[in-house]
């Protein structure tokens, strides 16, 4: 496996975990006193242990390696928690623009 692969895929496990931590958050906002429910303590501190995959992430990568992957890993998986756990709708335009952040991750994949 390429030395890169490695902090690459810790990447995008640290934004699912991240994502894990989104929908505790969104349970959370539900709740009448949302910063004082269990579900928001439990959101934050999946937040909070992502920073030990950074630290390690962030020896090996650029900082705008990193942020492509994250966020089209979280846009990627936010789109697939939101449509299967929350029933939201995509648009056309939403669906084109999650196509394009395939892309834009295959292209940084290829020229990184």
């Amino acid at each position: 496996m390429d030395k890169l692969y490695f902090p690459l895929l810790v990447t995008i496990a640290f934004s699912l975990i991240g994502i894990v931590g989104d929908y505790f958050l969104k349970l959370a906002s539900d709740q009448k006193h949302p910063l004082t429910s269990g579900w928001f303590y439990i959101g934050f501190t999946l937040y909070a242990s992502t920073a030990f995959g950074w630290v390690f992430v962030m020896r090996y990568l650029k900082l705008s390696t990193i942020g492509a992957v994250y966020s089209v890993s979280m846009i990627l998986a936010l789109t697939v928690v939101g449509a299967t756990f929350f029933g939201e709708k995509l648009s056309a335009q939403e669906i084109l623009g999650v196509i394009l952040a395939i892309c834009s991750l295959f292209l940084l994949m290829r020229f990184a």
